[in-house]
């Protein structure tokens, strides 16, 4: 338990230090991303960007735990 919550710790310092760079990715409107506004009405699906954060976390567990 201690070295998961010191795991992310680190990232979460790191995620913090790169948010000036990472703000400038464009999360949320990749190509696949569902986005329809009409009057009164907003949806917004982020399918892409969903399976993008999915396979870089599947990929860093993978990493770690090997």
């Amino acid at each position: 338990m201690q070295r998961l919550l010191i795991s992310l710790g680190v990232v979460l310092l790191v995620l913090g230090l790169l948010w000036p760079w990472l703000g400038r990715v464009p999360w949320g409107r990749l190509p696949g991303d569902i986005h329809i506004e009409r009057d009164g009405f907003h949806f917004f699906a982020p399918i892409t960007t969903g399976l993008v954060i999915s396979l870089v976390v599947s990929l860093l567990v993978w990493w770690w735990r090997r």
